[in-house]
């Protein structure tokens, strides 16, 4: 072999050892990155829509690894989701309700329920009127529509419904009520004036300029508002769902609810798997 072909088949010989380590390491690459990478998909109550895209920072922060794919929607539409078969891993509903429901079928990891939040409803009005001042107000002539929650699937509205019922005025107001679909399309009605008068959380209330609070209910006057997280059988993520229940519980995650005026439950207030809920 003459010198030139013998430099040009070392050449070629050391290009394709070099090609071979590269492409071992890419291989090797893309296979930790596959193997460690993680997605769950956390269905919420419409109401913690704007506190979970911090929540979704924070974490995403200490698990860069783990993408969060969320699903926003009245609890009892999501719990529906879920009985029909929906790839959810996570469930944080704002109403025991919807959870118990999923629980008597079998559908919650056990160990992984927790109360994790609290929420008061409020009667609200467009920015700049003075209306009402009270519950009852609502009764009044120039109170012509009032929104709420459709009862059946949005927990906002269960609780407005057993407000007005314990209060009694109910069934005189109710021609003038407006049921929405979820307690965001409330709020939206209020504040474009196309209703007098709404029932929302307090926290939808608090961080839209264009309603105020004019009533804040009665502590007694209906079920506590109580916003339970769970992990769902039968999903891949397992573990990755269960540590992502767990950083809700952390102090971070308890920092950015009160942000946005929840409040966070203590672990002793906590439901768990020795209370009567399994």
């Amino acid at each position: 072999m003459n010198p030139q072909h013998k430099i040009l088949a070392l050449a070629t010989l050391a290009i394709a050892a070099i090609s071979a380590v590269l492409f071992q390491k890419i291989n090797s690459s893309s296979s930790f990155q596959q193997g460690n990478h993680k997605e769950i998909t956390v269905s919420a109550a419409i109401s913690l829509t704007d506190a979970m895209q911090d929540i979704q920072a924070a974490y995403t922060a200490i698990a860069p690894d783990t993408t969060l794919t969320y699903n926003f929607a009245a609890s009892g539409t999501l719990q529906r989701q879920i009985e029909q078969g929906a790839p959810v891993d996570v469930f944080l509903s704002a109403g025991v309700k919807q959870m118990d429901a999923l629980d008597d079928r079998g559908l919650l990891v056990r160990g992984t329920r927790r109360d994790l939040l609290q929420n008061r409803i409020v009667a609200i009005a467009p920015s700049g009127t003075e209306a009402i001042a009270d519950f009852r107000d609502l009764q009044k002539p120039e109170i012509k529509r009032i929104a709420i929650g459709e009862p059946e699937t949005v927990p906002a509205g269960q609780y407005a419904r057993e407000l007005l019922l314990n209060l009694d005025i109910f069934e005189q107001i109710k021609p003038k009520i407006i049921f929405a679909r979820n307690v965001r399309q409330v709020l939206t009605l209020v504040e474009t004036g196309n209703v007098e008068a709404g029932i929302v959380y307090q926290t939808d209330a608090l961080h839209s300029p264009r309603v105020e609070v004019e009533a804040i209910a009665p502590e007694g006057l209906h079920s506590r508002i109580i916003y339970p997280v769970a992990a769902i059988e039968n999903r891949p993520n397992l573990e990755t769902a269960r540590g992502f229940v767990d950083f809700l519980e952390s102090d971070r995650a308890r920092e950015i609810f009160k942000t946005y005026g929840f409040i966070p439950l203590t672990k002793s207030e906590n439901r768990s798997e020795d209370s009567t809920n399994f």
